[in-house]
C-alpha cells in the first residue's frame, strides 16, 4: 500500500449532484476548480463596490445585446468557476435552462486583491483552455486592468495588456464600447 494521498477529484456533474443534493447549498462560498473544490475568500468592501460598479457599467453599455451575469457560475469542462462578472452571450430566459458553458462567455472579470496570484495564473490558465476570448483582472493593489485575449488550448493568453487607471479599454466582442479603467477601479 502506497503512503501517497491523492485528493478525489470531481466532474463538473458530480459537484452540481452535491448542490442539488443538498450537501453543498447556496451559504457554501465554494467553487469547482480542475476537479478539486475550493473555498472562496471572503469579499471585502472594496471588492465588492468595484463588483457593483462593473456591474452598473456593464448593464448600462451592453445589457440590451448581452446577459450580464455576477458571481454565478459558468462550467468548463473539469471546473466550475464563479467569476466576479461575466459577459455572456444573450440568452432571453437568462440561462434559466442550465448553466452557462466556457462556449458562453464573451468576457470574464475577476476582481482581484487578495486573490491576485490565483487569478493571474490558476484562473487565467482555467479561463485561457477553456477557450474563453477575453479575461480581464480589475487588479485593486495595483490600480490597473489586466487584459489577457487570444486564448490558447496550453493555458495561455496570447494577448496579455496591462492598463492604468487613465486608459481606455475596447471589449473585443464590443468595438463600439470604449471603457475608462478608472471607472472600474
Amino acid at each position: 500500500m502506497s503512503g501517497i494521498l491523492t485528493p478525489h477529484r470531481f466532474t463538473v456533474v458530480q459537484y452540481e449532484e452535491l448542490g442539488r443534493a443538498g450537501i453543498l447549498t447556496e451559504n457554501d462560498r465554494v467553487e469547482l476548480l480542475r476537479g478539486e473544490i475550493f473555498e472562496k475568500t471572503a469579499i471585502g468592501p472594496a471588492h465588492a463596490a468595484c463588483v457593483k460598479r462593473l456591474n452598473r457599467m456593464f448593464q448600462q453599455r451592453l445589457g440590451t445585446v448581452a446577459t450580464i451575469a455576477v458571481q454565478d457560475p459558468i462550467r468548463t469542462a473539469d471546473s466550475e468557476p464563479e467569476p466576479d462578472l461575466a459577459v455572456l452571450k444573450l440568452d432571453k430566459d437568462f440561462y434559466a435552462a442550465g448553466t452557462p458553458g466556457s462556449e458562453d462567455a464573451l468576457l470574464v472579470v475577476e476582481v482581484s486583491d487578495t486573490t491576485l496570484e490565483i487569478d493571474r495564473t490558476l484562473k487565467c490558465e482555467l479561463y485561457a483552455e477553456a477557450g474563453i476570448p477575453e479575461y480581464w483582472i480589475v487588479n485593486l493593489v495595483e490600480q490597473c486592468l489586466e487584459v489577457h485575449r487570444r486564448p490558447s488550448h496550453t493555458g495561455v493568453y496570447e494577448n496579455t495588456q496591462r492598463l492604468e487607471r487613465t486608459a481606455t479599454v475596447t471589449p473585443v466582442h464590443f468595438p463600439d464600447q470604449r471603457l475608462l479603467v478608472s471607472e472600474m477601479l
